[in-house]
């Protein structure tokens, strides 16, 4: 088995977004925009502020991102309060509106379609109940909504790559209460991918999500805020967890890697045309409380 461990102590660590072209890693954390990089943080975008709001979560285009521009190494938040919507923050310091969101409900994701059958846009999840809307954006802050009829999901979403079997393509997003594991198409379907098998519940079930490189060496890492009063209280750190461990634990290359908040218990993914299994490959800190998405570097 596989074992996050800490790699940097930051107050209260949300998310985490990138690598951007130098090899730095946006995080959010205490409101505010840092980068990573070889353990360090340094700040990035000193102007913007979360007005608020429990899990605003970021995203940012992938180097070489296709279709229209989004802005180089311009990230896109989500807006709870005073707003209800995302914004964009310049690397020059520009904090904008960037679209506003007519859904009613906790805007709780949000990733690029860096595979193209959503048209590159940015995606967002809106949990309203049993269920949650997910919308696309593109870059001119144009809103289209894929369903609103999606099951409830929430967390670190992502879209898999065209090696993901039948739900290649599609958005792949987690309902921590049941643990089960859903994927999105962009004609607003939904269907199981897989059942975690990792225990769930609120603040509990799967909450982090990203796909593993198809080749070379890589460290996953995740967000892991301390969250005082909860089961899994958090340590206040940046985890992480190297391609050769996960690897060694029964992981391959393209498998979608999903980890639980509550401990950070991790499952390996693999879907073909035929279907998919689940292995688990990595556990973290018993009272680790993982947040946002999982990232990868290569290395």
């Amino acid at each position: 088995m596989a074992h996050w461990t800490a790699l940097v102590h930051v107050s209260r660590p949300l998310d985490l977004a990138g690598p951007r072209r130098d090899g730095s890693l946006v995080l959010a954390a205490a409101g505010k925009l840092w980068l990573l990089r070889s353990g360090a943080v340094t700040p990035f975008v000193t102007a913007y502020q979360s007005p608020g709001g429990e899990e605003p979560y970021i995203a940012l285009p992938a180097v070489g991102h296709r279709g229209c521009s989004f802005g180089s190494n311009t990230v896109y938040a989500l807006r709870l309060a005073s707003g209800h919507g995302v914004v964009a923050i310049s690397p020059s310091g520009g904090v904008r509106m960037f679209a506003t969101l007519a859904a009613h409900g906790l805007i709780d994701g949000i990733a690029f379609d860096e595979t193209g059958r959503f048209g590159y846009r940015l995606l967002v999840t809106v949990e309203h109940g049993a269920t949650s809307t997910v919308v696309a954006i593109d870059c001119h802050g144009h809103v289209s909504t894929i369903t609103g009829h999606a099951p409830k999901v929430e967390g670190g979403i992502t879209v898999a790559p065209s090696t993901f079997g039948r739900f290649a393509g599609d958005l792949i997003a987690s309902d921590e209460n049941s643990g089960r594991i859903y994927a999105i198409a962009p004609n607003g379907r939904s269907a199981l991918v897989a059942r975690s098998g990792l225990p769930h519940g609120g603040d509990t079930g799967v909450e982090s999500e990203a796909f593993l490189p198809a080749r070379g060496r890589f460290t996953a890492l995740v967000a892991d805020r301390g969250t005082p009063g909860n089961a899994h209280p958090g340590d206040d750190v940046v985890l992480h967890v190297s391609s050769a461990a996960l690897f060694s634990a029964g992981a391959r290359p393209g498998d979608l890697l999903v980890a639980t908040e509550g401990g950070a218990k991790t499952d390996a993914v693999r879907c073909t045309p035929t279907g998919c299994t689940v292995k688990h490959v990595a556990d973290g800190p018993a009272i680790a409380h993982p947040e946002g998405h999982i990232a990868i570097v290569p290395r």
